[in-house]
């Protein structure tokens, strides 16, 4: 890190200056087999966008204020029983949940519902579907009346827990994000149909932490440690059954020392795992 930048850390950390009130977001690694272990689907940011432009990310935004809607159409794990796996209260859960869903589809075009707790949809490439996804993408159509219109539900169940990530102190735009893991469903395809990227590409988590750590790939410090640690596993179905035993905990990264210069800091279980990507 810039002396710059932990000066500014300083004066947050000492009160001199407010932070930003954050805002609740989530955000899915959606993930498929390769034989490099779990392929991951990474979205390149506009490089105008005043939130990480032009760094490498996962589908997801922003809570709205209609994923708090409690008529939702729901199959899977409870609310509470998210709230509790997800570090939050019930109501908050419920809209995380239901906003994972919604970025996933509007960011990609893949769809986590199907019309009843056993089936997925197979197919939403129709114009029709990619009407849907532009009005609920603008607003114009909420999560609950869109499911509600095509015989859904949400299949709450194909997402797992991964991790939770609050913006550094010191940071203008500020966001308490919670990382969710799911596999592509068979039949659909993702899409690159976001307004928000420039581009999108499926890469192995692993080769994609490679890229990084040779300067060829920009990843934001949560989905680099995120793209090392699913890149551990064999398979998404591996990811998946570790993310079913996960509870988590926001993390707020801090300005630590790192040799003779600063870094941020990371989740202890994290730090093996980069201290062996170090070593010669």
């Amino acid at each position: 890190m810039p002396d710059r930048l932990v000066d500014v850390a300083r004066e947050f950390e000492d009160g001199r200056q407010t932070p930003a009130e954050p805002r609740n977001a989530a955000t899915v690694i959606l993930m498929r087999p390769s034989a490099q272990g779990p392929e991951v689907y990474y979205m390149r940011r506009q490089d105008s966008m005043d939130f990480a432009g032009g760094m490498c990310v996962f589908p997801g935004g922003g809570v709205d204020p209609r994923d708090f809607d409690t008529t939702v159409a729901w199959a899977g794990p409870s609310p509470a029983e998210w709230a509790a796996r997800l570090g939050c209260d019930e109501e908050t859960a419920r809209a995380l949940v239901c906003a994972a869903v919604r970025e996933t589809f509007e960011e990609s075009g893949v769809l986590l519902a199907g019309t009843s707790e056993t089936n997925v949809v197979a197919d939403t490439t129709a114009d029709d579907w990619e009407a849907d996804r532009v009005a609920l993408e603008s607003r114009e159509l909420s999560l609950t009346d869109f499911l509600i219109r095509r015989g859904l539900v949400l299949r709450t169940d194909l997402l797992g827990v991964w991790d939770a990530w609050l913006t550094p102190i010191f940071e203008p735009k500020r966001y308490r994000t919670w990382f969710f893991v799911a596999l592509l469903p068979s039949g659909q395809i993702t899409r690159d149909v976001s307004t928000e990227s420039s581009s999108v590409e499926w890469i192995p988590a692993r080769e994609a932490a490679e890229q990084a750590d040779a300067g060829d790939l920009a990843l934001l410090p949560p989905t680099y440690l995120t793209s090392v640690e699913v890149g551990e596993h064999s398979s998404p179905e591996e990811v998946l059954a570790v993310a079913a035993s996960r509870s988590v905990e926001m993390f707020t990264p801090s300005v630590e020392p790192l040799g003779e210069g600063w870094t941020l800091s990371m989740p202890d279980r994290l730090r093996p795992l980069v201290a062996a990507r170090r070593r010669p």
